[in-house]
């Protein structure tokens, strides 16, 4: 049977861990309690820190007489993230509580989790950013009002409020959705939505088109469905997130773009939509290595820089060779007349030299094979053809 987690600093937080502990245990439901922090347990545990520390990936010694609490968190939270992979079957929702490192430590784990697994972090920093901690999860957030020390009347209801809720989603089943059709990710950014709507249109009678903007967590949150098992292919027009990674804009989706069209092995479309482009805020946001370079303002909030031939070289080098990894079918589409709206013949955008290094640097990497294409269409990304040439490999794939 799934048990509910109850995760936390046991050293430091132990009276209010139990607390909570015990009313969704008076719910009916079987819980773990779980020791993530740096000395013994303050009482009895389900599973003690060293445990879960023996899970890191060097195994758990740096328990030992570790003095630099940073250095602790960021092990410790790596350990926790390994212990709930190797513990997911078990885990029918998961509750924390503390302040920014038990914060840290927790949500680091809970974001290995599946969406829809309900997750709750009653935190002391939940009132400001949490982006940090969230990410592209469906992680909810409470702020603990006073901070987590001792059972008091504000932190009672604060309390017994987040362990009620998580006893009550694991408890009470969704309805069933009728007609559910299979669900596909698709990439947009505003310089490609003509191509998105119309690859949207033409399948949404069939799919469930999910659309995610490649604003950095756009692209986090669509491979997250996909490690989830939420989706049954992608067709990722708009790559622009590897411009901001590579290049230091505000909309990268980090390192891991593309990875769990990797772990996953479903079907994969996916072209260069806005790689044309690094997003910075205003202008004077923009680093002073670019401010002699091709700038387009958007609007006052969003600066674009156009990307050279060199910086294309690279984001194709490094594409083609996560493409190559990915063990699925892969169908990767070149619009050979531009790669964004401003990428266009009298645009302010437009430089061919940089597309074709682009162009070139797939070219050159992408291992074609019965199952890993790269197709070149002589037109231009927003073209009605290249949308056709889209839902055709799509097609292919599925």
């Amino acid at each position: 049977m799934k048990k509910v987690f109850v995760v936390g600093t046991c050293d430091t937080k132990y009276q209010e861990l139990t607390y909570v502990r015990d009313i969704i245990r008076n719910q009916g439901l079987q819980t773990v309690l779980v020791h993530i922090g740096s000395k013994p347990a303050a009482g009895a545990v389900d599973v003690d820190n060293h445990t879960v520390a023996a899970c890191h990936a060097q195994g758990g010694d740096f328990l030992k007489g570790i003095d630099d609490r940073g250095k602790f968190v960021e092990l410790m939270a790596q350990a926790f993230a390994e212990f709930l992979k190797d513990n997911l079957d078990d885990v029918a929702g998961i509750i924390s509580l503390g302040g920014s490192g038990g914060t840290s430590l927790a949500t680091q784990g809970m974001r290995v989790l599946p969406i829809g697994v309900p997750k709750i972090m009653v935190s002391t920093v939940a009132s400001g950013n949490v982006a940090p901690y969230v990410g592209p999860n469906d992680i909810a957030m409470m702020y603990s009002v006073t901070d987590v020390a001792g059972i008091n009347n504000i932190s009672a209801k604060v309390l017994g409020n987040a362990a009620n809720a998580v006893a009550g989603m694991v408890k009470f089943e969704l309805p069933l959705q009728a007609g559910i059709k299979p669900a596909i990710g698709m990439t947009m950014f505003g310089v490609t939505t003509p191509c998105v709507d119309a690859v949207r249109s033409k399948l949404e009678e069939q799919y469930e088109c999910l659309v995610f903007h490649a604003t950095g967590t756009g692209g986090q949150s669509m491979e997250k469905l996909l490690d989830s098992g939420m989706l049954k292919a992608v067709i990722d027009i708009s790559t622009t997130e590897v411009c901001d990674l590579h290049m230091g804009g505000v909309m990268s989706a980090g390192e891991d773009r593309l990875g769990a069209v990797i772990r996953s092995g479903l079907p994969y479309v996916g072209s260069v939509g806005a790689l044309d482009m690094v997003n910075f805020g205003g202008k004077d946001t923009v680093p002073e290595k670019y401010r002699q370079r091709n700038l387009y303002i958007h609007n006052p909030q969003v600066t674009l820089m156009r990307t050279t031939a060199e910086e294309n070289r690279q984001m194709g080098l490094w594409i083609a060779e996560k493409l190559n990894r990915c063990p699925g079918q892969v169908r990767f589409l070149l619009p050979l007349k531009g790669v964004s709206m401003i990428d266009a013949e009298g645009q302010p955008f437009f430089d061919p030299a940089a597309d074709q290094a682009l162009f070139k640097a797939l070219e050159e990497t992408f291992r074609q094979t019965p199952d890993h294409q790269l197709i070149k269409c002589d037109c231009h990304i927003n073209d009605p053809e290249f949308a056709d040439a889209l839902i055709e490999a799509f097609h292919e794939v599925i």
